[in-house]
């Protein structure tokens, strides 16, 4: 299963705890995934929706198409996420829970096919964040402690 990355939502992981992920297809027209081949995708503040016991991605930029004709995309419209009904009753249940959305993380190929990975969520509260930066720098100086011990250990 080869992966190629196209692009990655940086924010989510910072602004939300990640409960659960799940992948997802997608539907697009060929000019989107010619565009996406380039690398012209952003999913910052995109998320999925519910509207007819389907569930679509919204908010996700993909640029036009620079070589196409009067038949080029739409870049914000809302595209479809193709999941079995059975995966879209269980998201559906679980964001009726209060504070819990869908985000995509990252959009990718794989086998040749654009998917997305959702990730249920809650959001982050300000203490949550200062608590996640705070760890962080704790385990970046017990690092550079280990590291220079290690070192007055072996000098070679």
């Amino acid at each position: 299963m080869a992966e190629k990355i196209i692009v990655t939502n940086r924010k989510a992981r910072h602004d939300y705890i990640i409960l659960e992920t799940v992948e997802a297809g997608l539907a697009l027209q060929g000019t989107e995934v010619k565009s996406m081949r380039a690398g012209k995708v952003n999913l910052k503040d995109s998320y999925a929706k519910f509207e007819k016991n389907e569930l679509y991605l919204v908010g996700m930029h993909v640029s036009p198409y620079e070589h196409g004709n009067i038949f080029n995309h739409d870049p914000e419209r809302e595209r479809k996420l193709l999941l079995t009904r059975k995966e879209i009753r269980r998201l559906f249940g679980k964001v009726q829970i209060q504070g819990m959305t869908l985000v995509p993380l990252k959009l990718y190929f794989k086998n040749g096919w654009v998917k997305v990975e959702l990730a249920l969520v809650k959001g982050k509260h300000d203490y949550d964040r200062r608590h996640d930066i705070a760890k962080r720098e704790a385990d970046r100086e017990i690092k550079r402690v280990m590291k220079t011990k290690q070192s007055l250990k072996n000098p070679y």
